[in-house]
């Protein structure tokens, strides 16, 4: 499980008390820039990893400047929903446009807009300087360094995410590598297939019957003592024989 230092904790308790979006720690989004790739955490486990392009401008969160800012921040806004993937955004709003990937000569903000807030005084400029998590056109860009301050997704990608990151989640950019997290267990599925079987004085007493739920109705219940009866019914009769 990821651990946030107690003085990071306490900044976003209190920043989040002034902010419109609450923090929420169980949701997290760690951008690499040293792998250009994106990890989602959602409680404590590893839900997906994508690639992304930071900045080509280098690091930092200077006005005037289009680099990619370090540090903890948090998704403020979410803007897109239900967008083909593609549409163009122009200061995040719709044009109507709608663009392949690496459609020649456009770079334009596609598909989906997750706008970040910084919660550190290293990025307290990142939500006026707009820097989002967006879809981009250029997606033979994406792994290495190309974007202009924002993080870059192809548009598959963060049309995902963006069905799957809350509003506040909790998102650091690192200069580091991505850490090492445990994949998040896959639900089961609900209707299976599966061989339950009871075995307390007999070998043979197995029942073999579709699961719904996990739990056998009580018509295969009472089907199955059935056939486990006539077994060893006949067993016994085998035994006085010999």
């Amino acid at each position: 499980m990821l651990r946030l230092p107690a003085l990071i904790f306490s900044f976003i308790s209190i920043t989040s008390a002034f902010a419109l979006t609450p923090v929420d720690t169980s949701s997290q989004l760690i951008v690499s820039v040293r792998d250009q790739k994106l990890m989602f955490v959602q409680n404590g486990g590893k839900v997906a990893t994508y690639p992304v392009s930071t900045s080509m401008f280098g690091l930092g969160d200077y006005w005037g400047r289009m680099t990619t800012p370090l540090g903890y921040l948090a998704v403020e806004k979410k803007i897109g929903d239900n967008a083909p993937t593609g549409a163009v955004f122009h200061n995040r709003r719709l044009t109507g446009e709608v663009l392949q990937p690496n459609a020649p000569g456009r770079d334009p903000v596609t598909t989906r807009i997750i706008w970040l807030r910084g919660l550190e005084a290293q990025n307290a400029h990142a939500f006026q300087r707009c820097i989002y998590i967006h879809g981009t056109p250029q997606e033979k860009t994406i792994g290495r360094p190309a974007s202009y301050g924002c993080i870059r997704m192809k548009s598959s990608d963060v049309a995902v995410l963006y069905d799957r990151v809350p509003l506040g989640a909790l998102v650091q950019i690192t200069p580091e590598h991505l850490p090492k997290v445990a994949k998040t267990p896959r639900p089961q599925p609900a209707n299976t297939f599966v061989t339950a079987s009871a075995k307390p004085q007999n070998q043979d007493q197995t029942i073999s019957a579709p699961v719904s739920g996990g739990s056998l109705s009580v018509e295969q219940m009472r089907k199955g003592g059935a056939v486990a009866a006539q077994r060893q019914k006949a067993k016994l009769e085998l035994d006085k024989r010999l």
